[in-house]
């Protein structure tokens, strides 16, 4: 059996998708890290501002709100990221190639081309 988060899958559920213990453990992981990425950022915000608190006074509220909230845009940002490789993962497991993720190039469209005549026949200069 397979457990993801608190539930178990069925071992048919799971032998159809042999990646998916892999799977769980990426996300698992990719959880973890960005938990771990808001605590640092938190205690690690915090502290570089009680030593700049001497040449920029504000309350210990503010200092805690700053710190907070930049840590969860850090925390969203790590997770985020580990998230996206955990399902290229889940896809190359699936289906032995990896999700092209480069991005697309739109080539400049040439000079749009104007027809000569309309659809009443006249022309159109």
């Amino acid at each position: 059996m397979v457990n993801l988060g608190l539930s178990r899958v069925d071992d048919a559920v799971a032998a159809k998708h042999p990646g998916l213990e892999s799977y769980a453990a990426c996300q698992s992981h990719a959880f973890m890290k960005g938990t771990g990425t808001f605590i640092l950022g938190t205690v690690s915000l915090f502290a570089i501002q009680k030593v700049l608190q001497r040449k920029l006074p504000y309350s210990l509220q503010w200092n805690l709100l700053v710190s907070i909230v930049t840590s969860s845009f850090g925390s969203y940002a790590v997770t985020r990221w580990e998230t996206q490789k955990c399902s290229d993962l889940w896809m190359l497991l699936e289906t032995g190639k990896v999700p092209d993720r480069s991005p697309v190039k739109l080539s400049k469209p040439e000079e749009l081309q104007r027809p000569s005549k309309t659809k009443y026949g006249d022309d159109m200069e």
